[in-house]
């Protein structure tokens, strides 16, 4: 459902005061099932230049990627990970769900936009390595207690390869933030 159905939906739900939730959390169910917003940056790629397709793949699976990783956080649940997510990215997320699954924590993202640049993009075309700039909210919880939320920037290093119809993301790793 786009944006454009949410305001159709409030439109009718004023006229009609019994449909008012229902549209509400139709629109609000759509909007936080959306991929992320991602801008992608492909200037000076080396050795091998990209194609505007595989450029709007990347993006894509990018997106759906980050958007089901924070749905698996959120929900402690391993079986939300898409599969944009293979080899040691998909192994350390279970792990973490895992984990969380353990102790009753768990963590919601709230994601405020990426800023993906390629670096290195192989003469094959076998592997894509990425910087990513993320705006985002962490939010630990403790079941439905707010332990602790944290709003900033963070940068990742990806690792991405193709499949047959998609780009996977094979590894994604935090940069720890340099000191000043």
């Amino acid at each position: 459902m786009n944006r454009v159905s949410c305001i159709s939906l409030k439109r009718i739900a004023q006229a009609v005061p019994k449909t008012a939730l229902l549209a509400i959390a139709m629109c609000a169910s759509s909007l936080a099932q959306s991929p992320a917003n991602v801008r992608f940056d492909a200037e000076g790629l080396a050795p091998r230049s990209i194609e505007p397709l595989t450029e709007k793949t990347i993006v894509r699976d990018y997106a759906v990627a980050w958007r089901d990783l924070a749905a698996a956080l959120d929900s402690s649940n391993a079986g939300k990970l898409s599969e944009e997510f293979t080899g040691f990215a998909k192994d350390k997320f279970n792990q973490r769900i895992a984990q969380q699954r353990q102790t009753g924590i768990h963590v919601h993202i709230v994601d405020h936009g990426h800023q993906l640049k390629a670096i290195f993009y192989s003469t094959d075309g076998a592997a894509m390595q990425l910087v990513d700039r993320v705006q985002m909210e962490i939010q630990v919880f403790d079941g439905s207690k707010l332990l602790d939320s944290r709003d900033g920037s963070h940068e990742y290093m990806v690792l991405m390869t193709p499949g047959s119809d998609r780009w996977y993301v094979r590894d994604l790793e935090e940069v720890a933030p340099q000191a000043p």
